[in-house]
């Protein structure tokens, strides 16, 4: 591990899902989901991880987790690199690092209770039986602020907020260091949203967490990262500061994503510039030579559209990848 202050490191990480056809199912190309990312996440931090739908944000925290079979790069955990591990070590470092899932209404089993679903991960990696089993499902209740009376429930008896407090209840039964929280308000309503994120604060400092928050949202994101990372066709494009994003967004992706950003001042949000980007996201299959935002880029230039630029250090803790943002004097020692 380079950072004794990073709990996850990830370098060079690629996942690409093969697309086959014919009766034999042979293999004419690949979804490059994730291609070519390193960052770190600092332990008790929030890292933020924002972009449009399909870009391969739900895949990097996938990955991260080692949820597939064929991952390529590395992935470092408290300096234990997650690629060498056998499948039995994984199972018992995976106490370590939880998943609170998108959709709260299909990650809980129906056939279930809420207090059977909540204490699983307690059974399966043999934490505690009998009283010491039933005081610590109490206890995870409270956590999440639903009552423990509520245990004999099912799922369908519960409303969208109170089903995501289970599954954040279920993620922290094992008492994890590390959590990567897939878009886990985007189903609900925007005051149950409010609630949800106030408790994953607070759920953050009591127990001293560290989440990828994976939204996008960025108006949600702001509200909960330390740092935020724009994801574009499986790659950064930019990551900084939550409060430097948000004030000196660099590329021209970032700049449009902030601009779509609703402002609560009616007066403010008529005079400020609108960015329309034109065209959808390219194909992840056969994504476009040179800089991927380059097709839809209003700026672009004729090294966009021929070489891919680099993750460059511009400023304090602020990495742009763009030919047209110049990089920092300042050397470059940590990866983002």
């Amino acid at each position: 591990m380079k950072d004794n202050s990073h709990i996850i490191e990830v370098e060079n990480l690629y996942m690409y899902f093969p697309v086959t056809a014919g009766v034999f199912q042979k293999r004419i190309a690949d979804v490059k989901a994730v291609d070519g990312m390193s960052f770190y996440i600092k332990k008790g931090e929030t890292l933020g991880l924002v972009g449009e739908s399909g870009c391969g944000k739900t895949t990097t925290g996938r990955c991260i987790l080692q949820l597939y079979e064929g991952i390529k790069g590395n992935v470092f955990f408290e300096g234990v690199n997650l690629a060498n591990l056998k499948k039995e070590q994984m199972r018992k470092m995976r106490r370590n690092m939880q998943l609170i899932f998108q959709d709260p209404y299909a990650s809980l089993d129906p056939r279930m209770t809420a207090g059977d679903i909540i204490g699983e991960p307690i059974k399966v990696h043999n934490l505690a039986r009998g009283k010491e089993y039933q005081e610590q499902v109490e206890e995870l209740f409270r956590m999440v602020e639903l009552e423990p009376y509520m245990a004999g429930r099912y799922p369908h008896e519960f409303s969208g907020g109170q089903r995501q407090r289970i599954g954040i209840a279920r993620a922290l039964a094992v008492r994890p260091k590390f959590v990567v929280c897939d878009e886990p308000v985007s189903a609900l309503d925007v005051s149950i949203q409010a609630q949800i994120i106030i408790l994953l604060e607070k759920l953050r400092e009591e127990m001293g967490l560290t989440y990828l928050f994976i939204a996008h949202d960025l108006s949600v994101v702001r509200n909960i990262s330390d740092r935020v990372a724009v994801m574009y066709l499986g790659k950064i494009v930019e990551i900084t500061a939550s409060d430097e994003l948000y004030a000196n967004p660099l590329h021209p992706y970032t700049i449009a994503l902030l601009s779509a950003v609703p402002i609560p001042d009616p007066k403010v949000d008529r005079t400020r510039k609108r960015i329309i980007l034109k065209g959808d996201v390219p194909s992840p299959i056969n994504p476009p030579k040179g800089c991927r935002f380059n097709p839809r880029c209003q700026m672009a230039i004729d090294i966009c559209r021929e070489k891919e630029p680099e993750l460059k250090l511009v400023g304090e803790e602020h990495w742009v990848s763009c030919h047209l943002v110049k990089a920092s004097p300042v050397k470059n020692t940590i990866s983002p």
